[in-house]
């Protein structure tokens, strides 16, 4: 069962880079997902992908956001592949969801951090 939303989406940096209202690099969008690159990269290729409804965290997500999820899941190969990591086997790609304080969020809507490119990284 998912737990109520603890941040307001009206204040949320993600829902208004989402809406435009904040410019950002954008990787990819559709009706439901936004992915945009890392403004403090980790690795050679780093973007985050976010659903555009607001979810504070992976806490959060319930069972009406499987089907979301998922999408975003099965699209983040797809979309590492297109910003430059190399195919599996031998390149590869990470993906990270920080969830909640001792998680490390900062930012309190559900996003997905995607990582690749040559090692080694300056952090990860």
């Amino acid at each position: 069962m998912s737990q109520p939303v603890t941040h307001a989406p009206d204040n949320c940096l993600f829902c208004k880079i989402a809406a435009g209202q904040i410019p950002s690099r954008k990787v990819y969008e559709d009706d439901e997902i936004f992915a945009f690159h890392d403004i403090h990269p980790w690795a050679p290729v780093h973007f985050l992908m976010i659903p555009k409804v607001h979810i504070a965290s992976m806490a959060q997500a319930g069972a009406e956001h499987a089907a979301l999820l998922g999408r975003m899941m099965v699209l983040a190969p797809q979309l590492a592949l297109a910003q430059g990591c190399n195919p599996y086997p031998a390149g590869g790609f990470r993906i990270v969801t920080n969830t909640g304080a001792e998680g490390g969020q900062e930012v309190h809507h559900l996003h997905i951090h995607v990582m690749g490119g040559p090692r080694p990284w300056l952090k990860g």
